[in-house]
């Protein structure tokens, strides 16, 4: 199995399974008059076309009967929490669905919403293993990323990362030192028996496809990963207030 994904079973297999990583937030600030009130129709729910969504005049209070949570639209979820969400055996997940229909951006406040308004808040760690950088003061969306970064993203051991420019060159620097991936071919792992020539690519060959051999990066992640989690057994709730 290629180096990527080898190295996130790897480190995942340790993982406990009850846990959603999920980066949010209930300090929602200006969100709550651009996000949380408006009134939102996404035309591209009822046509077959994707459309642009139309704002209503007049917004709507802040919700109380849930706190709104904010944060990165990429999570990780267990199997638990999705049944969760898909089956609703509760209110919660429903109420928030019909809510979240009409939110601009939806996939930065629902599922963080449920987690942190049920039982799941604690069993939710507060990160989206994502390296980011931020201008200062923040702006809405992070800075590009480029070669400059290259050092920092390898020693963070964080495995995914944004957000990229296309033919950014950082990307080059990543597939040729830490995924060893030659020009226009796929990633080597240890399913690969071929020889390694400049003339023969050596996954032209296969054994076994299931076999997993961490890359160089899988002890930077298991650290980085032991300390995320050490971080959210310390804290008193999962859910940032």
């Amino acid at each position: 199995m290629f180096s990527l994904a080898a190295d996130l079973i790897h480190v995942f297999s340790s993982v406990p399974r009850h846990l959603n990583f999920i980066d949010h937030t209930s300090d929602i600030g200006w969100k709550e008059s651009q996000r949380v009130q408006p009134v939102i129709v996404d035309a591209g729910i009822y046509l077959a076309g994707r459309n642009q969504f139309f704002q209503s005049t007049e917004k709507r209070a802040t919700p109380d009967g849930f706190k709104f949570f904010t944060g990165s639209p990429w999570v990780i979820l267990n199997r638990r929490f999705i049944e969760y969400c898909i089956f609703g055996w509760e209110n919660l997940p429903r109420t928030l669905l019909m809510y979240f229909t009409n939110v601009m951006l939806p996939l930065e406040g629902y599922f963080h919403s449920v987690a942190c308004n049920s039982d799941f808040r604690n069993f939710t760690v507060n990160n989206d293993l994502r390296y980011v950088a931020w201008d200062d003061p923040p702006q809405m969306e992070p800075r590009f990323l480029n070669i400059t970064h290259y050092e920092e993203i390898v020693e963070s051991g964080v495995p995914f990362a944004r957000k990229f420019r296309e033919k950014e060159y950082l990307l080059d620097r990543i597939d040729e030192k830490i995924l060893q991936r030659w020009r226009h071919r796929p990633v080597p792992g240890a399913w690969c028996t071929g020889r390694k020539r400049w003339f023969s690519d050596p996954c032209s060959q296969w054994s076994n496809v299931n076999i997993v051999r961490p890359g160089p990066q899988a002890e930077k992640f298991r650290r980085y990963m032991d300390r995320i989690l050490e971080e959210s057994k310390s804290s008193n709730s999962s859910c940032a207030q």
